[in-house]
């Protein structure tokens, strides 16, 4: 049987095992498909050592803090600087772990259903290694980005910010932070949501609960909102394809 996985640092609030398992009963497919919580990254070389493992997803912290422990990475993957997913190659009894980044197409693909022409600027909340991939995938869009952080930081904007000027320029609104997500449910990204309107287009990573706070404080503007689950659904069958090609 091979094994599959995801690592992070808490996931408790993942679809992904979910997600595998039923692929792999409705598919016949002899495999299985575990979370592997670290609380430190350096606890992924005792990981890899002490599992047979074929693939792995990564998630928030890690996405970059992985980097180092891979052999290489492909050239999506290293353009943006950020690893979801990862093959394990077994050849002639040597082992090497290749770094991939399909958020990219979950995100793109996900996100295109609700684009509108006037969504030519987007702010990008978080700075991890999520919203690398985000901006990788709008700008190959033509999508202008520009990220918010909580703190000031050179060329990013901080929230306190955000006003009714830069609102009103950037229509299309991406959340990469984990503000929100399961079991802090009460919590969004700190906006003047009073100040959205039905051209904005609300985008959430977070996709458990499948309708954040974030969603539902732009869903009372009128705004266009849509969550991650979409995005998890996509990336993971791009993951798969990786895997097993």
């Amino acid at each position: 049987m091979q094994q599959f996985g995801l690592i992070g640092k808490t996931l408790k609030h993942s679809f992904s095992k979910k997600f595998f398992t039923e692929k792999f009963q409705n598919e016949n497919i002899d495999a299985q498909y575990d979370l592997f919580e670290l609380s430190d990254i350096k606890d992924f070389q005792k990981l890899i050592k002490e599992n047979e493992l074929y693939g792995l997803n990564v998630t928030i912290p890690y996405k970059e803090q992985v980097i180092p422990f891979l052999d290489k990475m492909d050239s999506t993957a290293e353009a943006i600087g950020a690893v979801n997913t990862i093959k394990f190659c077994r050849e002639k009894g040597s082992l090497s772990l290749c770094g991939y980044n399909t958020d990219i197409i979950g995100f793109r693909d996900s996100l295109l259903s609700g684009l509108r022409p006037c969504h030519k600027k987007a702010l990008i909340l978080g700075t991890g290694g999520a919203s690398k991939a985000i901006v990788y995938a709008l700008h190959q869009l033509d999508i202008e980005t520009k990220m918010v952080s909580r703190t000031k930081k050179e060329n990013m904007l901080c929230y306190e910010e955000i006003d009714k000027e830069i609102l009103d320029e950037y229509l299309l609104i991406v959340n990469c932070s984990p503000a929100g997500m399961f079991p802090n449910i009460d919590t969004a990204p700190n906006l003047p949501y009073n100040l959205l309107t039905s051209n904005h287009y609300l985008f959430d990573l977070v996709y458990n609960p499948t309708n954040t706070l974030f969603c539902q404080l732009g869903q009372k503007q009128g705004a266009t909102v849509k969550n991650g689950l979409d995005m998890l659904y996509g990336q993971a069958i791009a993951s798969w394809k990786i895997w097993n090609k």
